[in-house]
């Protein structure tokens, strides 16, 4: 991963002349060092800097922040996920098998390139869930995964918009935006309060359609090893290879965190508990 960044920076590199030259002069994309720096600032203020601020002080109330900021991104990603839709994987135009980049300037390739330009970007918007937890001091909720997931992911996305926006590998965008539309929503009706959330006994579906997606996306980019497709298969390996990360980093998340509560439920102890507890 060094070695590809170190390469992407050297302007004559023939890497970097086979860069999507549409997205010259874009922010944040003539170099990657700048997303580096930012998901770097990010793991030291939410593990060190923040946690530390916050120490000493009263935790926010950002009830009606959070509402807003849910709603925003349940709003983000619903465009997002209809651009990439309708001029893409639900056009009728792309193939679920392979599906080279179109480096045109058509209505639809740009649009597709635009959407995988914002989606990169609301990867930004994401790092606020953990800012606010900091300011929340819900530090148990700031887990490796967490930090992980949206520490890497920019990096993970920048390559794939500077040099192939669209095409085979966004359709991890494509599942990804759906996703977060269904998980924000599922964190909008949780800053409403006490009175809503007793409806949401779901969140453990969630975390399991998150599952999916990645289980989706990786064989969806390791189908290509046996195709001949005029897609980089650099790329799929990339974004398969994050995308067996993340399942198995959410695979340990489902099992710390669902497992034992299953297992309680179950046992003998358990069972009496609720008996007497009826009985009362």
């Amino acid at each position: 991963m060094a070695f590809l960044f170190q390469a992407l920076i050297f302007e004559n590199s023939p890497l970097w002349e086979s860069r999507d030259k549409r997205t010259d002069g874009w922010p944040l994309m003539s170099s990657p060092l700048p997303t580096i720096v930012i998901c770097l600032s990010y793991v030291y203020f939410v593990k060190i800097w923040g946690p530390n601020f916050m120490k000493h002080r009263p935790a926010y109330n950002l009830r009606e922040v959070l509402a807003v900021y849910n709603a925003v991104q349940i709003v983000c990603n619903g465009w997002l996920f209809y651009e990439l839709g309708r001029y893409g994987w639900l056009s009728g135009n792309y193939s679920f098998i392979c599906q080279p980049v179109d480096y045109s300037n058509n209505e639809a390739a740009l649009r597709i390139l635009r959407a995988s330009y914002w989606f990169f970007m609301s990867k930004f918007l994401d790092l606020f869930d953990t800012l606010f937890f900091v300011l929340r001091k819900k530090n148990n909720q700031i887990t490796m995964l967490h930090v992980i997931h949206h520490g890497l992911l920019p990096m993970t996305i920048w390559p794939g918009v500077r040099f192939t926006a669209g095409g085979h590998a966004c359709f991890f965008a494509f599942l990804n935006t759906l996703v977060h539309v269904v998980m924000y929503f599922y964190y909008f009706l949780s800053a409403m309060g006490p009175g809503v959330r007793k409806y949401l006994g779901w969140k453990k579906y969630l975390t399991c359609f998150q599952i999916m997606q990645f289980i989706v996306g990786s064989v969806h980019c390791f189908q290509l090893i046996f195709i001949d497709c005029d897609f980089p298969i650099a790329f799929c390996w990339w974004i398969g290879c994050h995308e067996i990360l993340f399942f198995f980093l959410f695979i340990n998340f489902y099992r710390r965190t669902y497992l034992p509560q299953q297992e309680m439920k179950s046992s003998p102890q358990s069972k009496k508990k609720n008996v007497r507890l009826k009985i009362c």
